[in-house]
């Protein structure tokens, strides 16, 4: 007994330092504003395995010195759940930096591993533990190697096209954890796993505590650009309503001349979308689609009374949620300055559509025609295209695509994923 409890306190000095690391990296974690709580939570799960992975080992060990027959089937079933996880923790991984529905169809090989593994309970496929207390592995016993080789890849491929514009010996972090990673696996094979704590656990308290960090850089720096997206989108705010008010009273100085009746239903109009719209236009929160539509309409309305042979139509099934300020207004007011306008009918179209999925906004119209590619650097853009993208992908994490071609016409198309429309 004496004995025993040397063993275990050996054991114990040994695991002091990789226990202190995954608390100090859960504490890390906690604590930190700059990780989103999806993120955190998947940090969290996998401190939680890597350490029941360890525990795992020193009970496995106990087991060991105090040997009994009767110990096989536990032995079995905890040398299985250790197998088990480790391309599960991979797995986690993967799902902190690629946040894509994808993603899901890479838990076929942590699944069917666990199939495979779970057969060790019956039968000897993967591994057996002996009546002594020995591992013998059988011929599907490195099915845990390959998945976890597997899933590294996959790692490695996924950070490194995400975050492709890192550069430096930062961009070595995730590489060396990758191979730290395989080195632990690769150990284990070798020295079949025994010991205090196996090279495999050592590899993913490390790689943990390492990647936890580079993912915190990247944080950071997500969080700085940010901020100066924000300040980009109060620039482009400020420099927005002065242009937008000098052409609608450019517009209403002519119709004085040309039409004051004409001028004084347009004076009015622009009464109407100052008292409702000036407000939510200083500053840069979402707003109800119905706003966005009113100002759009208010300027759409300016427009075809100086160009008679603009014409706007919009169909609206959806209404219901919120988006960027400024989001349809540019985009119809692009269609009319650049695509439009001098035609002798010239068709602009506001459509939305609520979808499963998302709400869908359509912006489409039968003038000239562009290139996407081309369009964010034209000059005379009332607002860049671009700037529009990265509001909606900021503010709701929406998305927009555009289709264009010469002499046809331009569609643009907006899509606000649903649940992400509240501020």
């Amino acid at each position: 007994m004496g004995y025993f409890s040397v063993e275990l306190q050996e054991q114990v000095n040994t695991l002091m330092l990789p226990i202190l690391a995954l608390v100090g990296l859960a504490f890390a974690v906690l604590v930190d504003s700059y990780v989103e709580k999806r993120i955190k939570r998947i940090m969290l799960s996998i401190a939680a395995i890597v350490l029941s992975l360890i525990v795992e080992n020193i009970a496995a060990n106990a087991m060991v010195a105090a040997w009994d027959p009767s110990f096989v089937t536990v032995k079995t079933a905890m040398s299985a759940y250790n197998y088990i996880m480790r391309p599960v923790v991979i797995m986690l991984f993967i799902c902190i930096v690629w946040d894509d529905p994808r993603r899901r169809l890479l838990w076929t090989l942590p699944v069917l591993n666990t199939a495979v593994y779970l057969t060790s309970l019956f039968a000897p496929w993967t591994f057996r533990t002996s009546e002594d207390g020995y591992f013998y592995r059988g011929p599907l016993g490195y099915t845990a190697h390959w998945t976890c080789l597997a899933l590294l890849l996959c790692l490695l491929v996924v950070t490194l096209v995400k975050y492709r514009r890192v550069k430096g010996l930062e961009k070595m972090i995730p590489i060396a954890n990758v191979a730290l990673a395989a080195l632990g696996g690769l150990m284990d094979a070798r020295c079949h796993g025994n010991g205090t704590i196996t090279f495999t656990e050592i590899a993913a308290v490390f790689c943990c505590v390492f990647y936890y960090i580079w993912l915190h850089l990247q944080f950071v720096r997500e969080h700085e650009q940010a901020l100066v997206s924000e300040q980009r989108i109060q620039i482009m705010m400020s420099q927005i309503q002065p242009h937008f008010l000098y052409n609608t009273l450019t517009t209403i100085q002519a119709l004085c001349l040309e039409n004051p009746r004409k001028a004084a239903a347009i004076t009015e109009r622009f009464a109407t979308y100052l008292r409702q719209n000036l407000e939510s236009l200083n500053e840069a929160r979402l707003i109800p689609f119905r706003k966005e539509l009113d100002h759009t309409l208010v300027y759409a309305q300016i427009e075809m009374e100086r160009f008679p042979g603009i014409h706007l139509d919009y169909e609206i099934e959806d209404e219901d949620f919120l988006l960027p300020a400024l989001t349809v207004q540019p985009l119809v007011e692009n269609a009319i300055r650049h695509g439009v306008r001098g035609m002798q009918r010239g068709q602009v179209d506001i459509i939305t559509n609520l979808l499963p999925d998302c709400h869908e906004i359509v912006i489409r119209d039968n003038g000239k025609g562009f290139s996407p590619k081309e369009a964010p650097g034209r000059e005379g853009l009332h607002i860049g295209l671009q700037n529009v993208r990265e509001r909606l992908q900021r503010l709701c994490g929406g998305t927009m695509a555009i289709e264009s071609e010469a002499g046809q016409g331009t569609r643009v198309t907006i899509r606000i994923p649903r649940g992400k429309e509240k501020p």
